[in-house]
């Protein structure tokens, strides 16, 4: 049985010619819902160096790709004219729009679509063009070298692309408690965790020369910050990275439940810091 999980080495394939179009990647019904539940917003602090990075102003649009259920779109939309949340998904894209609504965000359009569709996005915008693609804790599931080059035509001077990290996977830490959990899912799973999809310093040292590559200015900023863990918001965030057909069945819940606090609970103080890493590669 194939085991999808955002952050374990099955889902978070070694290359991105891995993923073709249609693939089933889990994210869709439930999981929409705990993703959106359980994964972490991004500090005010981001936003602004975003915001600066590109020089936004109240008349600009920008896209966010890999939206999700619209984490970093939402928010940055409070920055811009207008912004296009672009994700494979439906399901995702639908809690997205149902998150619009309930904060009152109404300048958002939400559009079916992967790293490979940017160049109908062109199509699409005609002569307009954008002030920045965003892509959140997503750019490990897209051909990222091609991604850069297929976004120079889509933004105008002075924007580009930034790359954002969120904090490493939840079992990835360099915690007792994080390796307890580890530890207990890898046994559940049958499988090993090490991918850190793109939050590693490997990758983020590749995505940033992939960017001058491609001829962009890289600006490299980070931030860290707490984030309060208790047992349930630790099993949601464990639940919303698995996919759909992977997730224990609700009957089965409260014993999952049970064996991660028995895993960690030797470990009582579970506070979670996170790094968010971001790399804007600006066009000169």
């Amino acid at each position: 049985m194939a085991v999808v999980m955002r952050g374990a080495e099955s889902s978070c394939p070694r290359r991105a010619d891995e993923i073709v179009p249609g693939m089933d990647l889990g994210f869709r019904g439930e999981v929409a819902d705990l993703y959106h539940r359980y994964r972490h917003g991004y500090p005010g602090a981001v936003l602004d160096a975003l915001a600066d990075a590109f020089a936004l102003t109240a008349q600009d649009a920008m896209v966010d790709l890999g939206c999700g259920t619209g984490q970093l779109t939402l928010p940055m939309a409070a920055r811009v004219r207008a912004m296009v949340g672009v994700d494979p998904e439906p399901d995702m894209l639908q809690r997205a729009r149902q998150a619009a609504g309930e904060q009152a965000v109404r300048n958002v359009t939400w559009v079916i679509g992967a790293d490979t569709d940017v160049p109908a996005l062109r199509v699409l915008l005609g002569d307009s063009s954008v002030a920045a693609v965003t892509v959140g804790q997503a750019l490990h599931w897209m051909n990222h070298a091609a991604l850069f080059q297929a976004i120079i035509p889509l933004v105008r001077p002075g924007g580009g692309v930034a790359v954002v990290t969120n904090g490493t996977p939840l079992w990835l830490q360099d915690t007792d408690w994080s390796r307890a959990l580890r530890d207990f899912l890898e046994r559940w799973l049958g499988t090993r965790l090490t991918s850190a999809c793109g939050t590693d310093e490997q990758s983020q040292q590749r995505y940033g020369n992939d960017l001058a590559a491609a001829g962009f200015e890289v600006i490299a900023r980070s931030f860290d910050y707490d984030a309060e863990l208790d047992l349930n918001k630790l099993v949601g965030g464990v639940y919303s990275a698995l996919g759909v057909n992977r997730l224990p069945a609700r009957d089965q819940r409260p014993a999952f439940a049970e064996q991660i606090r028995r895993a960690v609970s030797p470990h009582e103080d579970f506070n979670e810091h996170v790094h968010v890493a971001i790399l804007a590669g600006r066009i000169r």
